[in-house]
């Protein structure tokens, strides 16, 4: 009876590893590549790169300055600070065209180093990995259906891997291709084990918000009677001392300016007591003209909802511990990503081993493809649709 339940989770296991391996596989590394999407983007763009000083940083107003003088008569809309050391701050601003256009600013003078395209390799895996560049409301649920995927392979693989406790430092068994894949695959899906739980985790969050589950918006301000004037750097600083003595101990990492529809005011975000919540989470919005705090916001005191949903970021993309985490998270995402791979080598291996020439093909990838059965067309299909809709937002994201 033992024996017949296990070949039915070895069945559940082979089914939910093979069938949609491919779209897995893709999701799966466009979502690893997306850890370190800043850095690719600092690698291609020569403006985002800067020598890190033993200096003061420029203040915010500063930045605010640089970005007006390099697109004069662009509407700022948010301001960044660098992501890590030896990047640049960088500014979003309207110039009226589809998108914004990123201006790069030196930390340590305020001064612009260069302007990019608002689209970049950072939004390519975004909107690839989240919804495969189609409407969220489809793409996003599609997506997320994976993580079920994961649940039921992460419990079939415990269930058909007998004491699988002992196998965190077994090593690999050479001389048979069949073998050596095996022993590879349950190496890798037993040190990824807790990162496999963590994504379908967040994963199904996602799925729940998706569906209307999400949580309720943080409280704002009212909008404001009459627009918010034009701001400069001092006007800038003035309103950022006012919203550090207003919060005390905020790590300010971004700030969104006014908008033309519904001027809500100056909006100053970061990092503060709060662990494992987005910048947004702790804030302080500012009446540009008077300088007035108009609200505060911090993240100890979301509800237990709200807590959820600002925790899902930074465990599922692994920006909760700085660059060190990211490193763990991008490591053990590759680690799941050869589970794909592995998981259909052996499949063919052991198609080829067990069966007589004539009945197996003899290219692995062959077998591998007739393994998937029809679900090799949707999950191909979708794979390419999302690389094809590619050229339009880039188009789109130009103007």
């Amino acid at each position: 009876m033992a024996r017949k339940g296990r070949s039915l989770w070895w069945s559940v296991h082979a089914w939910a590893g093979l069938k949609l391996s491919l779209f897995m596989g893709f999701i799966l590394a466009t979502g690893t590549l997306a850890v370190f999407a800043h850095e690719l983007d600092w690698l291609v763009t020569p403006s985002m790169r800067v020598m890190p000083q033993d200096a003061a940083p420029a203040s915010w107003g500063q930045l605010v300055d640089g970005a007006q003088e390099a697109v004069p008569g662009a509407r700022l809309n948010s301001l960044y600070a660098p992501t890590h050391p030896g990047f640049a701050a960088e500014a979003w601003m309207d110039a009226g065209g589809a998108r914004m256009v990123r201006v790069h600013l030196d930390p340590y003078t305020g001064a612009a180093t260069g302007t990019a395209p608002w689209y970049n390799i950072h939004r390519f895996l975004r909107e690839t990995h989240r919804h495969l560049m189609l409407p969220v409301k489809i793409g996003v649920p599609i997506v997320c259906t994976l993580a079920l995927l994961l649940v039921a392979s992460l419990i079939s693989g415990i269930v058909t891997y007998k004491k699988w406790w002992r196998g965190f430092f077994k090593r690999p068994r050479g001389g048979d291709g069949r073998r050596l894949t095996g022993d590879l695959h349950r190496l890798a899906g037993l040190w990824s084990l807790w990162f496999t739980a963590l994504i379908a985790v967040t994963g199904l969050w996602y799925m729940v918000e998706s569906l209307g589950g999400d949580a309720p918006d943080q409280p704002y301000p009212p909008v404001l009677a009459t627009p918010s004037p034009t701001l400069d750097g001092a006007a800038l600083d003035r309103l950022v001392a006012a919203g550090l003595a207003a919060y005390p101990g905020l790590e300010i990492r971004e700030i969104r300016f006014p908008t033309p529809k519904g001027d809500r005011g100056l909006m100053v975000m970061g990092q503060a007591d709060a662990w494992l919540v987005r910048d947004r989470a702790n804030a302080v919005w500012l009446d540009p003209a008077s300088g007035a705090v108009r609200l505060v916001t911090k993240g100890e005191e979301l509800s237990v909802h709200q807590r959820i949903s600002e925790m899902a970021d930074p465990l599922h993309f692994g920006t909760l511990g700085g660059f060190a985490t990211k490193i763990i998270w991008f490591i053990a995402g590759l680690l799941l990503t050869s589970l794909s791979v592995t998981g259909v080598m052996i499949y063919s291996l052991r198609l080829h081993n067990g069966r007589p020439a004539p009945a197996a093909p003899a290219n692995g990838w062959v077998r591998a493809w007739r393994g998937m059965g029809v679900w090799a067309y949707p999950a191909l299909g979708l794979v390419i649709l999302s690389l094809a809709l590619t050229p339009g937002a880039i188009m789109a994201a130009a103007g």
